[in-house]
């Protein structure tokens, strides 16, 4: 599972480290790195985010649930998530 790289400074181009391609992307209008080909499904898991509670937009347009392990993450993407919280 490609995980979650520390927060960047900018959204820069694709870098090629050691050990494979990076990608900048924004989580929640934050700047971040993840690793090349990882899904929306890798992504909420190295979040430590439940996929289940979860509504997930790129680039403005919402994601169904379903698609979540097949959408691969591109340099540049405007990730947003949002989280459901219960209560009473």
């Amino acid at each position: 599972m490609p995980p979650l790289l520390a927060t960047g400074a900018g959204l820069a181009s694709c870098s090629t480290p050691a050990d494979g391609m990076v990608l900048n992307i924004l989580f929640n209008g934050e700047p971040r790195e993840t690793q090349a080909e990882t899904t929306i499904a890798q992504l909420l898991e190295s979040l430590s985010l439940p996929s289940r509670r979860v509504a997930v937009e790129v680039n403005r347009q919402l994601i169904p649930r379903q698609q979540h392990a097949a959408h691969i993450l591109n340099e540049g993407d405007e990730v947003e998530v949002v989280t459901f919280v219960g209560g009473g």
